[in-house]
């Protein structure tokens, strides 16, 4: 078969691929091998960015999660508790610190040991230099504390004088003499013997016969030792050292963190039904001790919450029960009774039944909103005109209603729920009045000469039996009646001055029940708006 020109193949695979771009592939999608160095110092470049901006916290976990995006493996090495990313955290500190203080230590013995060996070398070259341009060297001294060898050189590359253990030793290089002065060199002498390393001092001079090269090579031997020594204390010490630390840093962190995990298991093991279990507050008044305090307070709510609730649920089946009860038996004793002159009266009883059932019903809705409701609209209301309004939509009232009211004092709330706190405030009242019900609202000043928050006050007063001290508090209860004047067949499911209390406190006012010469006295205080100007 005859081949193909290559020009065929190229036409071929350009008409086919050329309405057919490739994929552009992402970073995350090219194998490792194939990711390019813009790729691969992203966690870097993002790491500087937010150093240069001031942010080294944000800049270490930036990075820290730039990596483990680009390379998994180091998201399933990387740990995961706590006390393992502490530990962690720990050892790599210090093994930092314990790297930066090793070179540095290493670094300081060396110069130390490098400049005394530089020292004993110079000077015992100084010397020899003096004595070379005097035309004295058969004078020199060429043993010299520290000093491991001495060797002048002359212009000719000739040795002109040698210590006795570079007898025979060629000269050191370089062969000819350059220019006055002196230099600094640190070699390993072979015709020495050994491997430890000399500082060798070169002095160039002026002599009768010439220029001359003076060479005085001090011995290294105890910077070497010193530098073996200390760097085989510091491999096999700073591993057992970091050992330590991460031993001491897990330990101390498990330690730490046992009250945290004692926290957690018994908080996972209670349910709905365990909320009187508490967990253990550690004796160590730190953190994890106010952690515990405050979990065991938030159970004591939670407790307290389900006290009520339950026991809410059991008065309001209790009281749902006894209207059903008397309206099943009144429309039993309807189905009985034969006499239609009878039936009127039996189903005017059970319409009455019925509508009480519907006001509780509309009571406990209401109580369900309030206990679910969000902070009151900030909205603008005139107090005044709508304590008067409550007041005169009323229709049919036992007792005539007393108002002495303050003009134009002004609040922020509910219009709404403020009506209703007005009207059970009222029917309260007018349940167990005698002949007289008196509603009085003022303003008072705060502290500091009247420049402190106002203060709204609505008084409803009547001269009935009243509310005994023991009971004042326990009259805002939910389904509350004081037993020798309160009753069902008095009216009433015991909500109303609760649903008036709640509306209240979303206000971020109070209603109390205070004294009173006769009768019962509440009052109602609330966030008065400022006097204007």
């Amino acid at each position: 078969m005859a081949e193909r020109p290559r020009g065929c193949d190229r036409l071929f695979r350009d008409r086919l691929f050329r309405d057919r771009p490739l994929p552009e592939r992402t970073p995350h999608d090219r194998p490792p091998h194939d990711r390019t160095p813009h790729d691969l110092l992203a966690p870097a470049r993002l790491l500087h960015g937010r150093l240069l901006h001031g942010r080294p916290a944000a800049a270490l976990r930036a990075a820290a999660g730039a990596a483990l995006e680009r390379w998994p493996l180091l998201r399933r090495l990387w740990p995961t508790t706590v006390r393992a990313r502490a530990t962690v955290g720990a050892s790599v500190v210090v093994a930092a610190a314990l790297s930066l203080a090793s070179f540095a230590l290493l670094g300081l013995l060396e110069a130390n040991l490098l400049r005394n060996a530089e020292e004993d070398a110079r000077r015992q070259a100084d010397t020899v230099a003096q004595l070379a341009a005097a035309g004295r060297l058969d004078r020199a001294r060429l043993v010299a504390r520290g000093v491991e060898f001495v060797q002048v050189v002359g212009a000719d590359g000739r040795v002109l004088l040698a210590s006795p253990n570079l007898i025979g030793v060629p000269a050191f290089p370089p062969a000819g003499p350059g220019v006055p002065g002196t230099r600094f060199h640190t070699w390993k002498v072979r015709p020495l013997g050994g491997d430890h390393r000399q500082r060798v001092v070169q002095v160039i001079t002026n002599t009768p016969n010439g220029p001359a090269i003076v060479y005085a090579g001090a011995s290294l031997r105890d910077a070497d030792a010193a530098d073996d020594t200390t760097t085989a204390a510091l491999v096999i010490g700073l591993p057992l050292l970091l050992a330590t630390v991460a031993l001491v840093t897990w330990r101390v962190t498990g330690r730490a963190l046992r009250p945290v995990e004692a926290i957690r298991a018994e908080v996972a093991e209670i349910s709905d039904r365990d909320l009187h279990r508490r967990v253990p507050v550690p004796a160590t008044h730190d953190e994890v001790a106010r952690l515990a305090q405050t979990m065991n307070a938030t159970l004591d709510r939670l407790e307290a919450s389900g006290v009520r609730q339950r026991q809410f649920i059991a008065d309001a089946s209790h009281e749902l029960r006894s209207p059903i009860t008397v309206l099943r038996t009144q429309l039993e004793v309807a189905l009985a009774v034969q006499d239609p002159e009878l039936w009127p009266e039996l189903i005017g009883g059970a319409l009455q039944d019925i509508e009480r059932l519907q006001h509780l019903a509309a009571d406990l809705l209401l109580l369900a909103r309030i206990d679910a409701a969000q902070p009151v609209a900030a909205v603008e209301l005139d107090l005044t005109a709508l304590v008067g309004e409550a007041v005169d939509t009323r229709l049919g009232d036992r007792v005539p209603v007393r108002l002495d009211l303050e003009a134009g004092v002004g609040i922020t709330g509910s219009a709404l729920w403020l009506s209703r706190v007005v009207t059970n405030l009222l029917d309260n009242a007018q349940r167990y009045a005698d002949r007289r019900v008196e509603v009085t609202l003022r303003t008072t000043d705060g502290p500091g000469r009247g420049r402190g928050p106002r203060t709204a006050v609505l008084e409803v007063t009547d001269d009935g039996p009243g509310i005994p001290a023991a009971d004042r508090e326990r009259v805002f209860e939910r389904f509350t009646r004081l037993d020798d004047s309160r009753s069902r067949d008095h009216g009433g499911a015991g909500l109303g001055l609760a649903i008036a209390r709640d509306l209240t406190d979303h206000h971020g006012g109070t209603l109390t029940a205070e004294d009173h010469a006769h009768g019962a006295r509440l009052v109602l205080r609330l966030p008065a708006a400022p006097r204007p100007v």
